[in-house]
């Protein structure tokens, strides 16, 4: 499937970033979003410090109120402070690290800009600081990396955790089936316009892969290295993605061996 950004709903843009790897997918997705009517825009994500993608993104997002970050990862948070610094404004992030003023983000945070409205709910999982931002108006929620426009992601043990993970999948499955969210903008990809059914193929996913993993370890032995698990879980996996389910592998690994 093609993916090249575009407008959506009546608030927001998404600008590709030209960084399509195995990883990315097409690319980063940065989001501009703006109030119908509004002066200021709040841009999501500006990627990588590529000075073409970020004139693109000035020239779609105009006067800026600010910058938010759905995690530390350098394909989403390379360019956020130069760009912040470019368009005179904050950067407002859940790791301190990142921020750029005085004002942090977190669960339950609502941001206002010129009408707009945007609720933080807090996901992590694939990062301990990955953060997703609901659009009431939209009935959609900007996910990271969390959710993927298309094939499903890594938790990137260590900072990752699998546990939290699967509670941020629940989160926003809740919230897909009480019809507050409906579509997902996500941070590589397409947008996604079936929520929930996207969350329940997520949500069993983990679960068969986890059973796997459980029943390789079983198989090899407990001393089995997650190269090994690997080699056997993801034997229909690219091999260039086996060094990305490792980390996934180990997430798993420690969260079989938490639960025992």
């Amino acid at each position: 499937m093609s993916w090249a950004g575009g407008s959506f709903g009546s608030r927001a843009q998404c600008v590709l970033a030209p960084n399509a790897n195995m990883m990315t997918l097409d690319g980063t997705n940065t989001w501009v979003l703006r109030e119908p009517g509004a002066r200021r825009s709040v841009v999501i994500d500006p990627g990588p410090a590529d000075e073409s993608h970020l004139s693109a993104v000035a020239a779609a997002a105009g006067e800026v109120g600010v910058v938010l970050l759905t995690h530390h990862h350098f394909d989403h948070s390379e360019a956020a402070r130069s760009f912040a610094e470019r368009m005179g404004c904050g950067v407002r992030a859940l790791d301190p690290a990142y921020q750029l003023g005085s004002e942090g983000l977190g669960d339950g945070d609502v941001v206002s800009v010129d009408g707009l409205e945007i609720r933080v709910v807090g996901t992590p999982g694939h990062t301990a600081d990955s953060l997703s931002f609901l659009i009431p108006a939209e009935n959609a929620v900007l996910t990271g990396d969390t959710v993927l426009g298309r094939g499903t992601t890594v938790v990137a043990h260590p900072d990752g955790q699998l546990g939290a993970y699967l509670s941020s999948l629940d989160r926003l499955h809740a919230l897909a089936a009480e019809r507050e969210v409906e579509s997902i903008w996500p941070g590589h990809g397409p947008v996604i316009e079936d929520a929930l059914g996207v969350l329940d193929f997520y949500i069993e996913h983990r679960r068969e892969r986890l059973a796997q993993v459980e029943s390789a370890v079983a198989e090899l032995g407990p001393d089995a290295t997650p190269r090994a698990i690997v080699e056997k879980v993801y034997a229909d996996v690219d091999p260039v993605l086996w060094g990305a389910a490792e980390l996934s592998v180990r997430a798993q690994v420690t969260f079989l061996n938490l639960a025992d």
